[in-house]
């Protein structure tokens, strides 16, 4: 298949005949041969199972020697337990890949003792791995290791080649490499830097357990029933692996992680052109896998301690939304009713439809996890949303139970027993804001899911509103005051979701409103400028209006109702089950609150009491949003209104309700900063934000 040629520096060169890749030794071009041939010549002696190159078989060797050695071993019985039900609530870095993650409520651990005790079960928990849940790590890991890495990228994983990686994936330089030297100079470099980390098969393996059943669960828009390995990209797999690795205890962790976000970014910013020709075999339109890649790619980055990281994703978000269109996905039809087979159809029937549903329901989750995106990365960066959302012509999704579904029997009955909502969030936003005000819950079918976009929907009105001037077609902060009133007697309304499910939604509903009250992000910024703190938390534009006055605003009725939510917000935060106490709001959620906090404590509330009760459509509506007159009030009787309408709400106790010391609260949350900061490195820079903060209050 090869020929020896003499090019003009004087090196001979081995070239491929089929390709025309020119190389340096032969070895080289055996193994680049086979991306063409799919020879796998070496074989495991044990097992059958075979590799295409030595370096792999001998690592798969060893997994079968750490079997034998296990079992020649102690015996599990007498081994430390390393159950996912003995871990605190709030450190998942310890889990075990060996089986399935649980999400049971346990209670809340605070030690700072608790990293070395995870560090240790962690190791325990490899050390009874004794196979890949993913085989096919092996190979992805073989395509990282290669030196011929640019040839690898373009062997298709799956189905899709992959054109070459570019040059510095360090210092993000995106340009082309023009030459085969070049490229053949990029391939040592992004290799390099991989190698560097000292990345495994069972790293990459464990990694994308820690996705499925960490991250998954509380962000669904990948299907693990019908997910396929090898008919994904590189790129979507390495972003899926880095978030994963958030989840791994190991201190190196976060560094595997990073070099792998950054191989599958170069790869998407300089290969999308091929990327969006990709259509899996059940995929309706090309581009599927490219905007899931992006989304991962954005969430990690938005959410990450690096700095630089974070900005490189907020650059890349408007993206998505263009591929899609480009992609023809707003215009694809959901998924057929007139489709769903029988319950007592073929199984090969049921299976087929089950997989052309969840193609369609993934692809639809993903374009709305866009918009869920969005809308928070608008609020964490003070700034205004990238999209339209209030005319999203994207049908509801599908409800939980349903996805969750593990087989096709399950999924029918689900789908039988459940008449899906097919109506468009367009038409949602337009039932939010009705001519004539209510308060009565929404009459749709929603998931947890699609209530988490209309909520980021309301939030992007809220980044467009100004407190001054009515921009054209933003509704005023009173009408969404009103649409989030609704959103929460629907939250109330809706019996079918889980505990875990409503505490989420009802995190991001408490930040919502608190913003309608004053944009917390921007308040944030003030409050660090003011007193000379560095902030790396939000680089957005906005600011305060000149003249605005911290003491004065601590004093009015919207702070008394940010407190009440802010309140709120904390206390769910604590409340959430082990499992899904690092849902992707819950930093910007956290801030927020902590800076309500600090502002009232800066104007001397050194304590608030609270109501004995809080009737939240109370906390959220002022008479102004009822559409009632100067003159005209509602009666005054309930505890809520009296502590949001009285400027000695926060000081007098009438109620007898409980009290809350803001500065201790403060120190507790620094705390809660500090364990989110192990999934979510920006909860770093949030946690020195608040330390600096507290020395201010004292």
């Amino acid at each position: 298949m090869a020929e020896i040629m003499a090019p003009s520096a004087g090196v001979r060169k081995l070239v491929c005949r089929l390709c025309q890749k020119g190389f340096i030794k032969a070895e080289h071009l055996r193994r680049h041969e086979r991306c063409h041939t799919g020879s796998k010549p070496y074989v495991c002696k044990e097992c059958r199972r075979p590799f295409a190159r030595q370096d792999a078989l001998t690592r798969h060797e060893k997994l079968h020697l750490r079997d034998v050695n296990v079992k020649n071993g102690p015996s599990p019985a007498s081994m430390p337990s390393a159950s996912l039900d003995s871990t605190p609530s709030w450190d998942t870095s310890s889990a075990s890949t060996a089986g399935p993650a649980s999400t049971s409520a346990t209670s809340h651990s605070w030690g700072d003792s608790a990293s070395n005790h995870h560090s240790n079960m962690h190791n325990v928990a490899s050390d009874l791995d004794f196979a890949l849940i993913w085989p096919d790590s092996e190979d992805l890991f073989q395509s990282l290791m290669s030196s011929d890495t640019a040839d690898q990228w373009q062997m298709p994983l799956g189905t899709l080649p992959f054109p070459p990686v570019v040059q510095d994936v360090n210092g993000m330089n995106f340009g082309s490499p023009n030459s085969f030297h070049d490229r053949s100079s990029s391939s040592s470099s992004v290799t390099a830097a991989v190698k560097a980390t000292s990345i495994t098969s069972v790293f990459l393996d464990e990694c994308l357990h820690m996705f499925f059943v960490r991250f998954i669960p509380t962000f669904p828009v990948l299907h693990r029933a019908t997910f396929v390995f090898r008919e994904c990209t590189h790129a979507l797999l390495l972003n899926a692996i880095a978030i994963g690795s958030l989840y791994l205890g190991p201190s190196d962790s976060v560094a595997k992680g990073e070099a792998l976000w950054r191989l599958a970014h170069t790869a998407v910013a300089t290969s999308w052109q091929s990327l969006i020709t990709h259509n899996g075999p059940y995929d309706t339109c090309k581009g599927v896998q490219l905007m899931i890649t992006a989304l991962l790619g954005q969430i990690y980055g938005a959410l990450s301690k690096n700095r630089a990281i974070r900005t490189t994703s907020q650059v890349f978000r408007p993206l998505g939304f263009f591929w899609a269109r480009h992609c023809g996905m707003y215009d694809s039809q959901p998924y057929s009713m007139e489709n769903l087979p029988s319950t007592d159809a073929p199984a090969a029937e049921k299976d087929h439809q089950w997989r052309i549903w969840s193609a369609r329901e993934i692809q639809q989750r993903a374009l709305l996890a866009y918009y869920v995106l969005d809308g928070l990365v608008a609020q964490m960066s003070g700034d205004g949303a990238s999209a339209r959302h209030v005319s999203n012509p994207l049908s509801l999704s599908s409800s939980e139970a349903a996805f969750d579904a593990s087989n096709a029997d399950e999924w029918l009955v689900h789908m039988h027993s459940q008449k899906p909502d097919q109506s468009s969030f367009r038409a949602v936003f337009r039932s939010l804001f009705p001519p004539v005000g209510n308060f009565r819950a929404l009459d749709y079918q929603f998931s947890a899911f699609s209530l988490r976009v209309v909520l980021e929907g309301l939030q992007s009105l809220i980044s467009d509103c100004d407190d001054h001037e009515l921009t054209v077609g933003v509704p005023s902060l009173s009408d969404v005051r009103r649409a989030l009133a609704q959103v929460h007697e629907t939250i109330s309304m809706s019996i079918h979701f889980s505990a875990a499910e409503r505490l989420e939604i009802l995190l991001r509903w408490h930040t919502v409103c608190l913003d309608t009250m004053i944009n917390s992000t921007v308040l944030s910024r003030h409050v660090c400028s003011r007193y000379n703190i560095p902030q790396h938390v939000s680089g957005g534009s906005r600011t305060v209006e000149l003249g605005f006055d911290l003491l004065e605003w601590a004093s009015t009725e919207d702070a008394r109702r940010a407190v009440l939510h802010a309140v709120a917000i904390q206390d769910i935060v604590e409340q959430l089950p082990r499992g899904r106490a690092h849902v992707v709001h819950m930093p910007s959620s956290l801030f927020a609150a902590a800076t309500i906090y600090v502002v009232l404590s800066l104007a001397g509330a050194a304590t608030v009491n609270l109501p004995r009760t809080i009737v939240w459509q109370e906390a959220l509506l002022s008479h102004s949003d009822l559409h009632l007159g100067d003159d005209i009030r509602p009666p005054s009787g309930s505890d809520t209104r009296r502590f949001v309408e009285t400027e000695q709400g926060l000081s007098s106790n009438p109620s007898g309700g409980a009290v809350r010391n803001l500065l201790y609260e403060l120190n507790s949350m620094q705390k809660l900063f500090r364990c989110l900061s192990s999934q979510w490195g920006i909860a770093r820079d949030m946690e020195d934000i608040v330390a600096e903060w507290i020395q201010l209050c004292h």
